[in-house]
């Protein structure tokens, strides 16, 4: 019969994930490699603790009552009197019964540990449950006038594609089962859900002959799956029991032990591998969350529980003494023990946010470059690519240009250079060149940072958002999202049906770390419908404390269906601004709110209005904060506004930053020489300064003027009702003709909604939009295209994680680089425009746990107190450290290799660790002299203003010797003033100078790496 402390010792394993002892992946290979230690720590250690405290804290108790007893006992029986039958004697001796043995008391201990880490473990997770009293939770609240509050609201959310990886466990015998996923065929790839369809997990068939279901590779069976999409009506169990019926026949004999019996209630007939069947399909089901403060979650609950639970309010009356200190007794052995548990349950969950946190590794880096970017001393060598001659033909049909040398009847020949010379919007790919051709591409483009019009990031958009702080902190203009909506169609799916804390979960984290890259005058735009509108609202304020703006917008004129009787037709923008200063920049709506002028400059969409004010109210005195120079350059044309303070008391302008070389004063003076104002104030024009051109006057002076578009100055509407937001129309219908398919993306937005958006949002001509939703790349091609409007300079940054970033995200704004109209998936021009954007896989969450490999530290495990303390404390820190981050990684930095999945598919892949570090440090990137005899020198500006040298080498063949040399003839030096900082990779001897009492000159770049990539 099972004890409460066998019941206590199930609830810790399966809270420690130790019930799961044949899984071999992620972490729990590495809890499993512990198992031994940990049990033996409860088994033994523990029950120790718990043995004495409850000895120590009742001994005296007992044993002050039994010398009472005996002493009275003996006072009797000297009076010559029957102690038995003394009242005082029986009172005592029930006293002492009634105390209860050490073993009761233990038992009470274990029973309510067992009952508190069972209420609040569920599943993997760790879920708030204060219960107030019977049926009725508390939250934590601090005086809020209005509170936002979710179940996982302290949590961080891990998407369920995380968990789209490969599934091993052990089968006894050093013999292992591993189910590995296979890409699904890129016809069905390239979709994403459409409506009535849903992604399903089913056994693999195979196109080719030589291809299996199952194989044996050294110790290990796999089986192969796809996750593919079904009709919704397609049951998951019945593709699963189609896949045993399948396999099990193909089990080899030394494998056998994969169909023993592991029977449920339920199912007596149940075999191990349709056990873990079952569990695969579950695990890939549902969301997961890490805590973000486990250990203080867990102690505040557990103090909760007792003083709810335990200490009772009618102990504080009790008649004995020895009653209520054999209360305190249990609540200390319960404190005493619980707080260790709670401190090796918040290590893990601290080991796993710290893996969650950890800045991931750039994984590929590759540019599309227009042809007119490339040296014509590499059309050659581009003419003769076979990769990049189809990547063209499938995305731009090359081969039904007039000329183009691979001809209409099915054969291949290679480009021409004159073919290439005349066709110079082709977007040239890197990924399909060697890494010579690469660098010597690259090096040839000045600047190349400021080169690239956009950056295209595959990866979960948290971890994209992370890597991207150091950089682009307060650099985005614009942030454009169009979150997953949480309807039936896109709905986030947690195990205990918290669906909609699960989507604010997703959401506040991305916000947050969205809302830190935003510039202080920046503006946020995020799309949604009516089913998380109120919610999104009210997180929307609480992360930028103000309300947004809401704006309807008519997305389907026809409206859709719904249960309830209407047809919804309409979905909501909330426009955030960081700073409550900022206003609505743009305004692209005109009076009759149906258009919005589409003309180039030529044609009168814009028109130059003179910046200095008119009228009988355009006086100084009129308004003095709007007289202040602006600083000309009578060279370049450039303007741009002074460092300046206004005097209320004086009522002007105080200007601190002095006139560069071929400067000069402008000020807004009449033509009759009176001193009239501008027509917006200093803080405008600091963000419109770009938009201003000067001209000379017949007085000699300068007037200046700014670009204006015709409707420019009436207020945005609160509804939208234009035609033109049709996302049928203009989303849907635009993607089938650019790629010439049906349903490639499933809602994707209206091009002019989201144009209109981030237009309304700041995305003025110089300005950086970012998307952390990415989707299909709407925003992305937004940008474009306002940009072939007005010429401007916009950028923008997507990031998506989806399996359809290659086919539909990159490719899409690859074909509207190369043409801006479209039809059956074939251009209908090729009205191009020069173009080049920066692209890059990053290591995933589970990549990091893939990764993981367990090292024995030398621990001395004689010394209990010691060694509880470790195991509690630091057990994965300490022995996972060199797989998270190892020294030999950076001998040599062009041979790290790690575990990356991609397209389900598990193999080793070099980590890019020198793009890895300009991000980590915000480097824009200026000058990179690509490897040349094991060494590679890269120049840049931080963010953060610092003139950058970076050098990487082979230190394998470049020696501190061939560094020192390699230093005097790059004529770099350590003690002037060309660089701020340098960093290089391996023990040197260069000398160094401190530059403040905490910061040295030349830096170790193992030293600033590591600290880099695991700040929080």
């Amino acid at each position: 019969m099972a004890t409460l402390f066998d019941q206590f010792r199930d609830t810790m394993k399966r809270v420690l994930m130790l019930d799961q002892a044949d899984l071999d992946f992620g972490i729990y290979r590495i809890m499993n490699k512990k198992r031994n230690q940990i049990e033996h720590y409860l088994d033994n250690d523990l029950r120790q603790q718990v043995k004495q405290a409850i000895q120590m804290n009742t001994a005296g108790t007992k044993e002050a009552l039994q010398q009472e007893l005996n002493q009275l006992v003996q006072t009797l029986a000297t009076a010559g009197l029957n102690p038995d039958d003394a009242p005082k004697v029986k009172e005592l001796r029930q006293r002492i019964a009634e105390s209860g043995s050490s073993e009761d008391l233990e038992n009470e201990v274990y029973s309510h540990l067992s009952t508190f880490f069972s209420r609040y473990y569920d599943g993997g997770d760790f879920i708030t449950q204060r219960r107030y009293k019977r049926d009725v939770y508390a939250i934590p609240y601090e005086g809020e006038e209005v509170k936002l509050y979710w179940a996982n609201a302290d949590q961080y959310y891990i998407k369920t594609s995380e968990y789209f990886r490969n599934y091993r466990f052990s089968i006894g015998d050093n013999k292992y089962c591993e189910f590995t996923l296979r890409e699904a065929s890129v016809e069905q790839n390239n979709n994403v859900a459409q409506n009535n369809m849903e992604r399903r997990f089913a056994i693999y068939e195979p196109d080719k002959e030589e291809d299996k279901q199952v194989a044996v590779i050294g110790d290990t069976l796999h089986i192969f799956f796809t996750y593919e999409l079904y009709p919704k009506a397609t049951k998951q169990k019945a593709l699963i029991d189609e896949a045993y019926n399948k396999v099990r026949s193909q089990i080899p004999s030394e494998f056998i032990s994969l169909l023993a019996s592991r029977p449920t209630e339920k199912d007596r007939t149940r075999t191990l591998l349709q056990k873990h069947l079952t569990d695969y399909v579950a695990r890939n089901t549902f969301d997961y969350f890490i805590h973000k403060d486990l250990f203080g979650f867990l102690s505040r609950e557990l103090n909760f529980y007792i003083k709810n639970e335990i200490l009772e309010i009618d102990d504080i009356d009790a008649r004995r003494t020895e009653d209520f200190v054999q209360h305190l007794t249990i609540i200390k052995a319960i404190k005493l023990v619980g707080i260790k548990l709670i401190t090796f349950l918040a290590s893990l969950e601290n080991y796993q946010k710290r893996l969650w946190l950890k800045k991931k590794f750039v994984v590929q880096s590759d540019y599309c470059i227009t042809l007119d970017r490339v040296p014509e001393s590499l059309y050659s060598e581009v003419a003769t690519n076979e990769s990049q001659r189809e990547e063209w033909e499938r995305l731009f049909a090359i081969n039904e240009i007039k000329g183009f040398m691979g001809g209409k009847d099915g054969y291949s020949v290679p480009l021409t250079v004159d073919f290439l010379m005349s066709n110079k919007y082709l977007v040239l790919d890197t990924q399909f060149f060697s890494p010579e051709f690469k660098h010597k591409l690259l090096a040839s483009i000045e600047n190349i940072d400021n080169q690239c019009d956009g950056l295209l990031i595959n990866s979960d958009n948290f971890q994209a958002l992370e890597l991207l702080q150091e950089k682009y902190r307060e650099r985005v203009n614009t942030i454009y999202v169009d979150p997953p909506y949480n309807t039936s169609a896109s709905e986030i799916i947690y195990k205990n049906s918290y669906k909609h804390s699960s989507w604010l979960c997703l959401l506040n984290d991305r916000t947050l770390s969205g809302k830190r890259l935003l510039a202080k005058d920046g503006i946020q735009c995020t799309t949604i419908d009516d089913v998380e509108g109120s919610r999104l609202r009210l997180m929307l304020e609480d992360v930028y404390e103000e309300n947004p703006m809401v704006v309807g917008i008519r997305i389907k004129p026809s409206g859709r269906p719904i249960p309830n009787g209407f047809a919804i037709s309409h979905e909501y923008a909330f426009f955030s601004r960081k700073s409550v200063s900022t206003s609505i920049k743009r305004l692209m709506h005109s009076d009759d709110q149906n258009a919005r002028y589409r003309e180039s400059d030529n044609k009168g969409a814009f028109f130059w209005e003179l910046l200095r004010k008119a009228g009988s109210n355009s006086f100084r005195q009129n308004r003095p904060t709007m007289f202040y120079p602006i600083y000309l350059n009578e060279v370049s044309g450039k303007m741009r506004i002074p460092d300046m303070e206004y005097d209320n008391k004086k009522e002007e302008y105080i200007v601190k930053d002095p006139l560069q070389p071929n400067e000069i004063e402008v000020f807004p003076i009449k033509d009759d020489g009176s001193q009239g104002c501008w027509y917006f104030g200093v803080e405008r024009a600091e963000n419109e300064a770009d938009e201003f051109k000067a001209e000379k006057q017949g007085n000699g002076l300068y007037a200046i003027y700014r670009r204006r578009r015709k409707n420019e100055g009436v207020q945005p509407t609160t509804f939208w009702d234009s035609s033109k937001y049709s996302a049928t129309e203009h989303g849907t219908d635009l993607l089938k003709r650019i790629f010439g398919e049906q349903e490639i993306f499933a809602y994707p937005k209206s091009i002019h909604a989201v144009e209109d958006c981030i237009t309304v949002a700041g995305a003025t001509s110089n300005s950086l939009t970012l998307d952390y939703f990415a989707g299909s790349g709407t925003t992305g091609h937004a940008v474009i295209n306002l940009n072939r409007e007005d010429g401007g300079k916009r950028k923008y940054i997507l990031c998506e994680m989806g399996d359809y970033f290659d086919h539909v995200t990159k490719s899409r704004i690859e074909k509207v680089i190369y043409s801006k109209d479209w039809k059956d998936g074939k251009p209908v021009n090729r009205e191009g425009c020069s173009h080049c954007f920066k692209y890059i896989r990053l290591e995933q969450y589970e990549d990091t746990l893939n990764n993981l490999t367990l090292a024995e530290p030398n621990i001395n495990h004689n010394n209990a107190d010691f060694y509880g303390g470790y195991l509690l404390g630091y057990l994965l820190d300490t022995e996972t450290r060199d797989s998270l981050f190892s020294l030999r990684w950076f001998r040599n930095p062009w041979a790290m290799k790690l575990n990356i999945t991609r397209n389900n598919e598990t193999y080793e892949q070099t980590i890019d660790i020198i793009e890895t570090f300009n991000y980590l440090i915000g480097l824009n990137v200026e000058c990179q002299l690509y490897p040349k005899d094991g060494i590679c020198t890269i120049e840049g500006l931080t963010r953060r203003g610092e003139r950058t040298l970076i050098i990487w080498r082979d230190c394998d063949k470049v020696s501190n010797e061939a560094l020192n040399d390699f230093f005097r003839r790059s004529d770099y030096s350590t003690k002037d003033s060309e660089f701020d900082r340098i960093y290089i990779n391996g023990d040197n001897n260069l000398e160094n100078l401190r530059t403040d009492e905490q910061s040295w000159k030349v830096v170790l770049i193992e030293q600033e790496f590591q600290k880099r990539m695991f700040e929080e």
